[in-house]
């Protein structure tokens, strides 16, 4: 269980289809070593807060990144990040929406609760592959976080 307190990425996407695609362009470009796709919300809220299955790890080791879909079954993507962005212990994990929503509320919500970054899915193949690549690399490398080095040790 030790190896759930190393998460780099949690994705969290119930398309079992779009989560490889990402996985696969994350690892292809050597972004992420560790990383827990979820294909729901309440279990993505079980990880995040350490609960059930996940419950011996700690809250506090959050992973680097959490990518979102917002259409999610049991607990959709907007609570996720309420949830997320309103508990104190892991208000400051960056949270991407990934999605295919163009909803101007969507878009507008995330936000207001906190989101870091909102995303539309491209739908093409290449294009999907390039945006996880991009975001890969800028969110795991170029952005500084209290999570990229001693604070995360704490």
């Amino acid at each position: 269980m030790s190896e759930l307190n190393e998460v780099e990425i949690l994705l969290v996407e119930d398309n079992a289809q779009e989560a490889e695609m990402a996985i696969r362009a994350l690892r292809k470009n050597h972004l992420a070593n560790n990383i827990l796709h979820v294909e729901d919300g309440a279990e993505a809220l079980a990880f995040i807060f350490a609960q059930g299955r996940y419950s011996h790890r700690s809250v506090e080791k959050g992973p680097k990144l959490v990518l979102l879909d917002l259409k999610l079954p049991k607990v959709d993507g907007i609570e996720v990040l309420r949830r997320i962005k309103s508990d104190e212990r892991t208000r400051i994990i960056p949270v991407v929406v990934l999605t295919s929503s163009r909803e101007d509320r969507d878009l507008l919500e995330t936000y207001r609760l906190g989101v870091n970054s909102y995303i539309v899915k491209p739908v093409a193949f290449d294009k999907f592959l390039e945006s996880a690549k991009q975001l890969g690399m800028y969110w795991l490398l170029i952005n500084k976080t209290p999570f990229s080095g001693e604070e995360r040790s704490r």
